[in-house]
C-alpha cells in the first residue's frame, strides 16, 4: 500500500510545492514510484513538473466534483517513475463543491483506498492550497504523515499554530494516527531572525521538527522553469542536496512505522 505524505501549512510562500517536487524527485532517484497529486488551484506543482495547467483538460478536481477514479487522471511526468495527477483551474469549483457532499472529508481517502494506486505507488505526496478548507481536510484525513514547511519567520509561525490545530481536529475526528513534522524551509543562515526563530522551533517542538533544513537556492526557484524537480535539472545544487537529505529522513521514518522495504 502506498505511504501518503501531504504538505501543507496555511501560509503561501513557505516552499510547499517545492518540498512536493524536490521530495518528489529525490524518492525516485532512492528507487521508488511516486504519484504526486496537485491539489492546489495555483496548479504550481503541475507546472514545476512541466504541464500546462492551461492544457489540463481532467485534474484532480474532477476526483471531487465529478467523481471520476483516481487512476484515469493519472498522467506521466518526463521523469520515470514519477506521475502526477495535475492541477486547473476547477479546484476552485472543488472548494466550493465538496462541503455539499455527504462524509466529503473522506473523499480522497476513500478514492485512494479503493483505486489500483495504492499497489502502482510508493509513494503518493499531496501539494495542498494555502487555505485550510475542504480540500486540505481531504487531505490531512488521507495521509499517514503531514510535512509543514515553515519559514523561520513570525507570520510563518502564527500560521504553523493554526495548521497544528487542523491536525488536532482531524486526529480527533477522522485520522487518529495522523503524524506531522515540520520543515525548516527557505533558511538563511546569516539571518539573526532566522536563527532565532529556527532554535524556538526546534525547542518547542523537539520531536517534531525534521533535522533537514532547506536553505535559500536561486536553483530552486529556477527548477520551475524546467519542468522537473531540481534533484534532476541542478543535481549539485544547495537545494538538490537538501531534499536528497530529506527524502532520507523521510524514508527511515517510515522504515522504522511501517517497516517498508529499503
Amino acid at each position: 500500500m502506498s505511504y501518503i505524505l501531504a504538505i501543507a501549512n496555511q501560509k503561501g510562500g513557505v516552499a510547499k510545492t517545492t518540498t512536493a517536487a524536490g521530495l518528489s524527485g529525490a524518492l525516485v532517484q532512492e528507487g521508488y514510484e511516486v504519484l504526486a497529486i496537485d491539489l492546489d488551484p495555483q496548479a504550481n506543482l503541475t507546472i514545476a513538473l512541466g504541464l500546462n495547467p492551461r492544457e489540463v483538460r481532467h485534474s484532480a478536481a474532477d476526483l471531487f466534483i465529478h467523481t471520476e477514479k483516481l487512476a484515469s487522471l493519472t498522467q506521466a511526468t518526463s521523469i520515470p517513475g514519477l506521475d502526477i495527477v495535475p492541477a486547473n483551474r476547477e479546484m476552485e469549483l472543488s472548494e466550493r463543491f465538496i462541503p455539499l457532499r455527504k462524509n466529503h472529508e473522506l473523499i480522497l481517502r476513500q478514492q485512494l483506498l479503493a483505486s489500483e494506486i495504492t499497489s502502482a505507488y510508493d509513494f503518493v505526496v499531496l501539494d495542498c492550497p494555502a487555505f485550510l478548507g475542504a480540500i486540505t481536510t481531504n487531505a490531512m484525513v488521507a495521509a499517514n504523515l503531514l510535512i509543514i514547511p515553515t519559514q523561520p519567520e513570525y507570520f510563518s509561525l502564527h500560521a504553523l499554530r493554526n495548521t497544528l490545530t487542523q491536525v488536532r481536529t482531524v486526529r480527533q475526528t477522522f485520522n487518529p494516527s495522523l503524524a506531522y513534522r515540520i520543515l525548516i524551509t527557505l533558511r538563511d543562515l546569516r539571518n539573526r531572525v532566522h536563527r532565532t526563530m529556527s532554535e524556538h522551533l526546534l525547542n518547542t517542538f523537539p520531536d517534531g521538527v525534521l533535522k533537514t533544513s532547506i536553505d535559500l537556492d536561486t536553483k530552486l526557484r529556477e527548477s520551475a522553469a524546467t519542468g522537473m524537480p531540481v534533484n534532476f535539472c541542478y543535481p549539485k545544487s544547495r537545494g538538490a542536496e537538501q531534499y536528497r537529505a530529506l527524502a532520507t529522513e523521510i524514508l527511515e521514518y517510515v522504515r522504522e512505522k511501517n517497516s517498508i522495504p529499503a
